[in-house]
C-alpha cells in the first residue's frame, strides 16, 4: 500500500479517519501493517501490500 492512499482511505463502516501503524516497509510501499478506526474500534489488516478494507462481518465469512 502506498502512504499516499492515506489521505484518501476512511472506515468502510462509518467513514472515520483512520490511523496506520507499520510492521514492515520497503522503499516503495508498506508491506505489512495495520489500519485503525477509533470511532468503531475495529482493526483493518494490510497483508502483502493491500489493505483489506472489508466490513468485520464481511472478512469472518471469507475465512
Amino acid at each position: 500500500m502506498k502512504r499516499d492512499l492515506m489521505e484518501i482511505l476512511a472506515c468502510p463502516v462509518c467513514k472515520g479517519q483512520l490511523q496506520l501503524t507499520v510492521r514492515e516497509e520497503n522503499a516503495q510501499e508498506i508491506v505489512s501493517g495495520d489500519l485503525y478506526c477509533a470511532k468503531c474500534n475495529e482493526h483493518y489488516p494490510i497483508e502483502d501490500t493491500i489493505p483489506n478494507l472489508l466490513p468485520p462481518q464481511l472478512r469472518a465469512q471469507m475465512k
